[in-house]
């Protein structure tokens, strides 16, 4: 695959997953087309060496996995390379009850989902997506996805005129500033649920829901992804943060060689702090080792003991986009650790362990990006400023495997359009593929 084709298939992917349970149901899409067998958490499994699997929970995280063509002899722990990035990105979540009429207009009430730039969210074009859940005529419930595409509200910014100092210092109450504009009262009038309930019934394929019972909907810019710069040198896209690195760890899965146990983690949820069921701080990934463990070959060892000789003997990329040095804002970096777009992926460091990276963990990375002939960049934080977060903490702390923070550098991080160099995915994806293929190490 060329780089065209790779960001070709970035773009695809972020355009057709505006909510994580989209991205988890495209990401399963590919797996399965490419000879993944779905797994059901709920059944018992039966797993043979050589095979491929995935499993999802809540349907918006997901983990798939490659296993050895043998297994590994009884004092030989199996090595599991992991790659882990997360489904979920800042937004706009539709309130249960949202219902609003103000001055007859139709209006919905939103809470912020994460650490939200929330000036961007003006004037853009929004529709919605996300999970419904129903009863149906039999009293059954069902649930399913919908993304109504098309624009169907605005938050419209207060003019200049009546706020002289909108440019100088704009403030911004989530309650009250961010409930979208839908329509004008009177025109079709009938609540939110009545809304929804017809879209179930005649655009997704569920006439046979009679009331909605609940539902995950978040807004959505609906600008499509794009390449741009005078030369092409950029990726505009919302969701970039953290899609772009579930993309790069799928492709580099699918197209990974070597008689190896592979791992792709996507966890919903980082946005918030991972503390979920489906979350990276929840037993998701504890749960499928234990049960990849449980299905191979016996051994003398206690069933504990087998899980963390296999930890001891794996190691995690945790994948979450950095901060490039804006040149309009080039004082909030550190002058050594200041990541430039097109110049390589990033690794991310802190002495704090906000990020999970070391020294013998980022000498692996960097001797990976040596034998991908692809640059690397190193970003820590200034001194006088906080530092943010990823999965890696989470997942290293959880269950003590060795782990190194990485990402490509972006603007506008959080934003509802972010900024990446169009060459950086492409590298770090070559990157990660070799660390797919590469024979075990231990760092």
């Amino acid at each position: 695959m060329d780089i065209h084709d790779f960001n070709a298939g970035l773009l695809k992917f972020i355009a057709a997953s505006p909510t994580p349970f989209h991205a988890v149901l495209s990401l399963g899409g590919r797996l399965q087309a490419a000879g993944f067998e779905k797994l059901d958490e709920m059944q018992s499994w039966q797993l043979e060496p050589g095979r491929r699997y995935y499993v999802t929970r809540n349907g918006s995280s997901l983990i798939a996995f490659t296993l050895p063509n043998q297994a590994p002899a009884k004092n030989n722990p199996l090595a599991v390379r992991l790659v882990g990035a997360h489904t979920d990105s800042p937004c706009l979540r539709v309130k249960p009850l949202p219902d609003l009429r103000k001055n007859n207009y139709v209006q919905l009430g939103v809470e912020v989902y994460g650490g939200v730039l929330l000036n961007p969210w003006f004037d853009r074009d929004l529709s919605l997506a996300g999970r419904v859940d129903y009863l149906c005529e039999d009293q059954s419930l069902k649930s399913c996805l919908i993304d109504l595409r098309r624009p169907v509200a605005i938050i419209p910014s207060l003019a200049i005129h009546l706020d002289r100092e909108a440019n100088q210092s704009k403030s911004i109450n989530a309650q009250k500033d961010l409930p979208p504009v839908l329509s004008i009262a009177g025109v079709r009038d009938g609540s939110f649920d009545d809304l929804l309930l017809t879209h179930l019934q005649e655009h997704a394929g569920a006439a046979d829901a009679v009331r909605v019972l609940s539902h995950e909907l978040s807004f959505y810019d609906t600008q499509l992804p794009a390449i741009i710069g005078l030369h092409g040198e950029f990726i505009a896209s919302a969701r970039l943060d953290n899609l772009l690195s579930c993309h790069v760890g799928l492709e580099a899965l699918l197209q990974a060689t070597g008689d190896t146990c592979n791992m792709l983690i996507c966890s919903d949820h980082e946005e918030v702090g991972s503390t979920s069921s489906s979350g990276a701080q929840g037993p998701f990934l504890r749960s499928v080792l234990e049960r990849i463990i449980a299905s191979g070959a016996e051994t003398s060892h206690s069933r504990a003991e087998d899980l963390e000789r296999v930890i001891r003997s794996s190691i995690l990329l945790s994948i979450d986009n950095a901060h490039g040095v804006h040149p309009n804002f080039m004082e909030k970096h550190d002058g050594n650790h200041g990541p430039l777009l097109n110049q390589g992926p990033v690794i991310k460091i802190n002495a704090n362990q906000r990020y999970a990276s070391n020294s013998r963990s980022i000498a692996y990375f960097k001797s990976l990006c040596l034998q991908a002939d692809v640059p690397v960049q190193s970003f820590v934080v200034r001194s006088d400023m906080a530092c943010g977060s990823t999965i890696g903490p989470i997942t290293a702390a959880g269950i003590g495997i060795e782990t190194v923070d990485v990402g490509v550098p972006t603007f506008a991080m959080h934003s509802i359009r972010e900024l990446a160099g169009s060459e950086d995915a492409f590298n770090l994806c070559k990157a990660v593929r070799v660390f797919f293929n590469a024979a075990p190490v231990r760092v």
